[in-house]
């Protein structure tokens, strides 16, 4: 009974222990559970605090560094400190000011500039002394590299700023410092010059039609006196931004600008001619007159107020800038233009009547010398320069050329036929009128200076009497030519014509002038006889031949009756209609140029055959006039003889003639020069 009593208690004792292992482990499963979602929540924060562990030991670093090295580093971070601290309150200062100039200069010019040169004096400052706070902060990184007491990735990061930094000091990236502030400011100072400029550039008022004579010569400055300091007080801060170019191109451009559209109402088209339509424009003399008396304009007015106006401008820069902008102004607003014209002038055909245009381009050139010299001297007007040498060159050689040539090509003409009608050849009307003008008061001295310096080039010496003599030379061989061309006429009565018209011209055009004066005299009374002599000789052996064939042998001593007397009549009366009828046909083609010429010999016509023909029609004009046939022998009367004599040698309509200039040694042209002028005109 014992053994089942301690059995008994020994299977309780299992129970018991069972039960309590179940609740131990059920106890421990709830703490598992516990703790397992404990874990679960910890993980972020271990993952958190891993990421942190890297700046932590950072942090901790100076700890574990040397004593030493951490009290260095309170040194070296003061000394940087005030730098930088300095730098700062300068970049600070730069933002205060970017309202100011920001806003239109217009409104305060002075105050805009101030503040301006505040912001180049804190530009300075900073570029002055970012090197130092820079230099002060790479040492700190060095020392802190050195004794490890900084983290590697964080002092990689501060050297990339400090060589940013270093880059922005450099004087190339300056502007970059004020986030480009500077550049802005600048900008507005520019367009503030441009519109200043541009608002008191107004053209000069004038028409085609303005007279460009004798007039003030210098024009007054264009710009009022406080728009130029306006402009020269932001040439001083644009000039001190290294903005100079820029100055000049915006003033280049505004007066240029502004002097050809003064120009363009002068109509200066013509300046854009070509040398091929040189050579056929009929008004080229026009457009040299105009061209002598805009150039003046240009110069004496313009070019002179815009000189004066760079000098006023720019004067405090120095010579080389306001001459050079000078120029350029000059050469965009027309003056290469102008001498250019010039130019293909003296390139065009060298006909010799373009003498005369080329001594106008002379003469106009010569007035403008001093002009010239003082305004286009400076080195930066060298192209002005050379083009005007070029020019001036040219037309000496040009005019030179033609003038010792002139003889030559008159007697080339020798061997041309003269007119068919017996006119004057535009030979002579030309160059007789043309040597005419060589000798008068406008023309003379202006040859004469030309010659001295062609010839002085080529190192010979000038006497006036080489002129006289090539004048007189030149009329001998006109002279020589009328002698031969009337030898050329196949009807002698056309070359009494002819004879009559070319003596008559010569008489009547040279008396009382220049070229009359060199000649004589004598010379001209003989030119005058000449013309009587062949007016005689025309009259006899053409019209005064008429009367003869109204013949009254016969008539008053008839005894055969009325109508035998008829007869001779008719005859008569139909052989002097042949007679009239052939010759006014041939000589109504002639022409007498000169009108007293004309009046006179038709008159002298009228009073050799009308008289005699009204006395026979008067006598014996009844015989035939009551037959049905009497309109054939009594064709004319009284009065329609007399209009039809005196319509004869009628000028023809004005066409543009033309005389052939022959080449001599390739000298002149290369074909035929139109001389397209009237009698009385040369050019």
């Amino acid at each position: 009974m014992a053994a089942s009593v301690n059995e008994k208690n020994d299977s309780d004792s299992r129970i018991e222990n069972l039960i309590s292992a179940s609740k131990s482990l059920k106890l421990s499963l709830e703490k598992s559970k516990s703790i397992g979602s404990a874990l679960e929540k910890a993980g972020p924060r271990l993952e958190e605090i891993s990421q942190r562990l890297p700046s932590l030991g950072s942090a901790v670093r100076p700890i574990r560094a040397d004593k030493d090295a951490l009290v260095a580093v309170g040194g070296h971070i003061n000394r940087a400190v005030g730098p930088a601290a300095a730098v700062l309150k300068v970049f600070d200062a730069v933002h205060g000011l970017e309202k100011s100039l920001l806003s239109d200069p217009r409104n305060d010019l002075p105050g805009y500039l101030s503040v301006l040169k505040r912001l180049e004096e804190a530009l300075r400052f900073l570029g002055d002394n970012c090197g130092l706070a820079i230099q002060w902060l790479e040492d700190i990184v060095e020392y802190l590299e050195d004794n490890t007491v900084a983290d590697e990735r964080y002092l990689s990061t501060l050297k990339e700023s400090l060589k940013n930094l270093r880059g922005l000091q450099k004087d190339e990236e300056k502007p970059s410092l004020d986030g480009g502030l500077l550049d802005a400011a600048l900008d507005k100072l520019a367009n503030e010059f441009r519109r200043l400029l541009t608002e008191h550039s107004v053209p000069l008022p004038m028409s085609s039609s303005q007279s460009l004579g004798d007039q003030p010569c210098i024009a007054p400055s264009p710009l009022p006196v406080t728009v130029i300091h306006k402009l020269q007080a932001i040439l001083g801060r644009l000039i001190a931004n290294n903005r100079l170019d820029k100055c000049i191109s915006i003033y280049v451009e505004v007066r240029s600008s502004n002097v050809r559209a003064s120009l363009q109402a002068l109509n200066l088209d013509y300046l854009e001619i070509s040398i091929a339509e040189f050579n056929d424009v009929q008004s080229i003399e026009g457009y040299i007159a105009q061209w002598g008396k805009h150039l003046e304009f240009a110069v004496k007015h313009l070019f002179e107020a815009e000189y004066k106006l760079c000098n006023d401008v720019f004067e405090r820069i120095g010579l080389d800038v306001w001459m050079d902008c000078f120029a350029k102004i000059a050469a965009q607003a027309g003056i290469l233009a102008f001498l250019q014209f010039g130019k293909t002038v003296t390139e065009s055909k060298k006909d010799p009547v373009k003498l005369l245009k080329m001594l106008d381009i002379f003469a106009s050139l010569n007035k403008l010398r001093l002009d010239f010299n003082r305004l286009f001297g400076g080195a930066a007007c060298i192209e002005i320069q050379n083009l005007t040498r070029d020019l001036i060159r040219a037309v000496i050689d040009g005019a030179a050329e033609i003038f010792w040539e002139l003889l030559v090509q008159v007697e080339l003409q020798r061997q041309v036929p003269p007119p068919s009608d017996g006119s004057v050849p535009r030979l002579v009307s030309v160059i007789t009128n043309f040597c005419n003008k060589l000798l008068g008061d406008n023309y003379k001295p202006i040859l004469t200076q030309v010659l001295v310096i062609h010839r002085s080039w080529k190192h010979l010496d000038f006497q006036e009497k080489l002129l006289i003599n090539e004048i007189l030379n030149i009329m001998k061989s006109i002279e020589l030519n009328l002698e031969t061309w009337i030898k050329t006429y196949e009807d002698p009565t056309l070359s009494y014509v002819f004879a009559m018209n070319n003596h008559w011209h010569l008489y009547k055009h040279l008396k009382g002038t220049k070229l009359g004066e060199l000649l004589g005299d004598p010379w001209l009374r003989e030119h005058e006889q000449y013309k009587d002599y062949y007016s005689t000789i025309f009259l006899r052996d053409s019209w005064g031949k008429l009367p003869a064939h109204l013949s009254r042998e016969g008539l008053i001593l008839f005894s055969g009756g009325r109508a035998t007397a008829r007869d001779l009549v008719k005859k008569r009366l139909k052989t002097f209609n042949d007679a009239f009828d052939e010759m006014y046909k041939k000589q109504s083609t002639w022409v007498m140029a000169e009108r007293d010429l004309r009046e006179r010999t038709c008159q002298l016509i009228v009073q050799a055959v009308v008289p005699v023909y009204r006395s026979y029609m008067q006598n014996y004009g009844p015989l035939v006039e009551q037959e049905a046939s009497s309109k054939k022998y009594a064709k004319y009367t009284v009065d329609n003889l007399e209009k039809m004599l005196l319509s004869l040698f009628q000028p023809k309509p004005m066409r543009h003639g033309s005389f052939k200039v022959r080449q001599n040694s390739g000298k002149f042209g290369n074909g035929i020069a139109d001389i397209r002028r009237t009698t009385s005109a040369v050019m």
